[in-house]
């Protein structure tokens, strides 16, 4: 038998895995996965579960929430020796890392992964010392992630981030960045945002970053200049179609380290959570985590 600890948000997906659980259970119990469950409790619960889950050699972990239960997973198992591969139900609003990945939305399938063993590497990012898995970031829109309570997520799913977005989009102001990144001469000006992106999915986004690979050991950093509401909303409707790289308010380059800095107060988004704030060191850590995808 494998020991298999799952680490859930009893309030992602309106309360799935609540539903969920007895029948999950049961599915990798009787193909020799016994599963031990904690229900998450607040800000950081997952976090310290995760990190004795890895210092009690479980065998699997699995997080089962949004992109911000996830979040809270990978940081308390990066940075630790001999870890244990990680399973992910996608259970959240927006669920973008699980998207890039492919990860069935079916229960059954997923579980079908897990018992067969069926793993990949991946990269993960670092900020300041904390983790992210797929993106990070800093500008006024990147904070609406964080800003929109988690029980209205929960009421209403996605159209909660479209109403906050509206929002700030009428408060939508520059702040001046420096950006130093490894191989790229020093980027200095006026940004409406900077993303950080380790996979192709960002935001419900799908061709925001379309080259990024969960794998390369590379970041891929989208900032925006300076613009006003019309032609950041021009650049919003180019960006679903893949087209905004060629706007001349896009800067976009690759790189495994880079550095921001402002004479601002920034604020930073790790995976849609609040990440601190500038000045900030970004790094990949190459294939440092083994997924079940």
């Amino acid at each position: 038998m494998k020991r298999a600890r799952l680490i859930y948000n009893p309030t992602s997906g309106r309360e799935e895995m609540r539903r969920l659980l007895p029948d999950v259970l049961e599915r990798l119990d009787r193909h020799g996965i016994e599963t031990s469950c904690h229900a998450t409790t607040g800000e950081g619960d997952a976090t310290r579960e995760a990190a004795e889950a890895v210092s009690r050699g479980y065998d699997i972990i699995i997080a089962a929430g949004g992109d911000g239960t996830l979040n809270e997973v990978v940081n308390g198992m990066a940075g630790k020796d001999n870890l244990p591969p990680l399973g992910i139900f996608p259970l959240g609003t927006t669920n973008d890392f699980a998207r890039a990945m492919g990860i069935p939305r079916r229960w059954e399938d997923y579980c079908d992964l897990v018992i067969e063993n069926k793993t990949r590497p991946i990269d993960i990012g670092r900020a300041n010392g904390r983790h992210f898995i797929n993106i990070a970031g800093g500008g006024s829109l990147t904070e609406l992630t964080y800003e929109v309570p988690s029980r209205l997520k929960t009421l209403i799913g996605q159209l909660a981030y479209y109403m906050k977005g509206i929002e700030k989009m009428a408060s939508l102001s520059p702040t001046q960045l420096i950006i130093q990144a490894e191989g790229y001469e020093v980027i200095e000006g006026e940004f409406m945002l900077f993303l950080i992106a380790n996979s192709n999915s960002v935001g419900g986004f799908e061709k925001l970053a379309p080259d990024a690979s969960i794998d390369d050991g590379m970041l891929d950093v989208i900032a925006v200049k300076k613009c006003n509401l019309a032609e950041f909303i021009r650049l919003v409707t180019m960006a679903l179609r893949g087209d905004h790289f060629n706007d001349p308010h896009v800067v976009y380059f690759k790189t495994p380290r880079m550095e921001v800095t402002s004479p601002g107060h920034v604020l930073i988004n790790l995976d849609g959570e609040l990440g601190g704030e500038l000045p900030g060191v970004f790094e990949i850590l190459p294939q440092h985590l083994q997924i079940f995808a």
